[in-house]
């Protein structure tokens, strides 16, 4: 979409969303949000928690319900979980209200990255790379469809390089729709 007031990343876990959208929303001055750190703080609760109390399809009502709320904003810079494109009214949301960057990682660039990573449930699997295929094969598609703008994340190298990086990209690409509804 673009014109659009905001800028939605999505990808796999790992790929750095968190970390390149902060500094995104930095660079263009703008507020960030963290799907999964806004539910966590809406709810008192850590997604994991959430996952072992409720499953993944409680999770997954939260997660709408919060991206809902995140999208109808104007002027910010959203950072989904991995999986918040699965539901049709979520992938509406975020091409509807803003223009999607998917930051895409090849999964050995996901192992690296998410190595001594404990908390995520969907990691917890015997085999790691075994979970992060499946996970690829059945959101790529998902995130192909969505999305604006692609930029492969594969390096584990310099996140503000990557952030500047992008920022070329997306003044070349993007033009910010009116914001003049605050966030």
């Amino acid at each position: 979409m673009n014109p659009a007031p905001n800028l939605f990343l999505v990808g796999p876990m790992g790929a750095g969303k968190t970390t390149v959208g902060r500094q995104i929303a930095e660079l263009f001055r703008m507020p960030f949000f963290d799907l999964d750190h806004e539910i966590e703080a809406h709810t008192g609760a850590a997604v994991s928690l959430i996952f072992e109390l409720e499953g993944e399809t409680g999770f997954r009502c939260r997660e709408a319900a919060m991206l809902a709320e995140l999208t109808a904003r104007r002027g910010v810079v959203l950072a989904t979980g991995g999986g918040a494109v699965l539901g049709a009214d979520n992938r509406r949301f975020l091409h509807e209200r803003g223009f999607v960057i998917w930051l895409d990682a090849t999964v050995d660039a996901q192992l690296a990255r998410l190595e001594r990573d404990r908390q995520r449930p969907l990691l917890r699997a015997p085999d790691r790379r075994v979970r992060l295929e499946q996970l690829a094969a059945e959101r790529n598609p998902i995130y192909a469809e969505i999305a604006d703008l692609r930029v492969a994340s594969t390096g584990v190298g310099n996140s503000t390089h990557a952030a500047h990086d992008l920022l070329d990209l997306l003044e070349a690409r993007w033009r910010r729709g009116n914001t003049d509804v605050a966030a």
